[in-house]
């Protein structure tokens, strides 16, 4: 074996990571004394559950017939013609039930939280996805829910505030420091230490302490297996290019993680540049930031200059997070993942020409994904493809988006 498939091989989902939540340098468990015991409880149900057949067929019935998997993938024929180069194909977790790829992680964190006794499930949310769609399966398993969320996403999210609030969940408005994200992720932690024995909390993306980053990424799994099988299907042969975007990351590595073996495709994760690369302009963690320690593991970070993290800023509220997933920053050291920048601009430029060339309104951070792969199929020869993981719908973005870009797109 060579040391380039020895690389590969080493990439396999089931070899990350190693028994105490690490994927090379980054993950692991940076947590109080308090909570060992909790995390250690939560790690070996959620082991022994991933193998149960009655677990494994429930979370496979609600896929097919509440989420309403497999998601589609569609070539976008008119997009890829008017750019002249490689053929856009979207995954297209937008369809989920929820408007995203949220769901897919919340039905199984909601199922190990009924498994566990626990009576109420917690969250952070930026975007407002990752807390509808966990506000649904508390709903649907019978357990109460606490979304948290800043007090400036809350405004520019209020579509979503509105459907937790429908489905039971208590949303708690974050109004310390820059009222988004980040916050928003103190604030639960905060709730969680209080009571750790009555709660779960449900993390919403590929990071935290060990086992989330693992469990978080296992559940969104199903997007790539889908897809390698759907686009085989369509072209006959494997995508050349993935692209999806990056902000705790459960979207890309969900997409990511069925292809890290497979050498000849090319897999790019899109961060958000924001207004500018100037300190606190923007959330591009693994372009710009450092390895460091936040909310309980080790990752990428962008800190200031005493090591605190840093203020970030994007228009995409789902991608406003100073630090990454353990996994993703793995995946920048060993060079299997190329990770790029998309500003504001060119994200909603990305947003309308998506929904005017193909009548599909994407999410904010997903339009990320969608400039980055128009950028990249203007390269690429017409029989070159680009698969990319439209992880979410634009509805809880149209208000934003026309107050603040409407007249530009001839919105009055």
């Amino acid at each position: 074996m060579t040391v380039k498939e020895d690389k590969l091989t080493a990439l396999a989902v089931e070899n990350m990571p190693d028994e105490n939540g690490f994927f090379g340098e980054y993950g692991g468990r940076f947590i109080p004394p308090a909570l060992e015991s909790i995390m250690e409880e939560i790690e070996q149900a959620y082991l022994e559950i991933r193998k149960d057949p009655a677990f494994i067929e429930e979370l496979a019935v609600l896929n097919k017939h509440f989420t309403g998997r497999p998601s589609p993938v569609y070539h976008c024929k008119a997009l890829s013609e008017a750019i002249g180069g490689g053929q856009i194909y979207l995954k297209r977790e937008d369809l989920n039930h929820t408007g995203a790829h949220k769901i897919n992680h919340c039905l199984g964190e909601a199922l190990l939280a009924k498994r566990l006794g626990k009576k109420k499930i917690i969250a952070e949310t930026g975007a407002g996805q990752h807390g509808v769609a966990l506000a649904t399966a508390a709903a649907l398993v019978g357990l109460e829910c606490d979304i948290y969320m800043g007090e400036v996403d809350i405004a520019k999210e209020y579509p979503n505030v509105v459907r937790m609030q429908i489905l039971g969940a208590k949303v708690v408005p974050v109004g310390h420091g820059l009222k988004t994200l980040k916050e928003a992720v103190d604030a639960a932690f905060e709730a969680y230490l209080a009571d750790p024995v009555t709660q779960l909390y449900a993390i919403g993306s590929v990071v935290g302490p060990h086992p989330f980053p693992m469990m978080v990424r296992d559940f969104q799994s199903i997007i790539g297996r889908e897809a390698r099988e759907q686009i085989q299907e369509m072209t006959g042969k494997l995508p050349d290019n993935l692209v999806a975007c990056v902000g705790g990351g459960s979207n890309a590595i969900g997409l990511f993680s069925a292809f890290l073996q497979d050498e000849d495709v090319n897999i790019y994760g899109v961060e958000p540049s924001g207004s500018s690369l100037n300190y606190g302009e923007h959330a591009a963690t693994l372009s710009l930031g450092t390895p460091g320690l936040i909310h309980g593991f080790k990752s990428y970070v962008l800190q200031d200059d005493e090591g605190n993290p840093a203020p970030v800023n994007t228009i995409a509220s789902g991608l406003d997070y100073p630090g990454v997933g353990p996994q993703h920053s793995y995946l920048k050291d060993v060079e299997r993942v190329n990770y790029e920048v998309i500003n504001n601009d060119e994200a909603i430029d990305a947003f309308f020409r998506l929904s005017r060339e193909e009548g599909i309104i994407p999410a904010i951070e997903s339009s990320h994904a969608v400039a980055y792969a128009m950028k990249l199929a203007a390269t690429l020869d017409r029989d070159q493809t680009i698969l990319i993981n439209l992880s979410g719908r634009g509805d809880k973005d149209i208000d934003f988006v026309v107050e603040n870009y409407g007249k530009k797109y001839g919105i009055e």
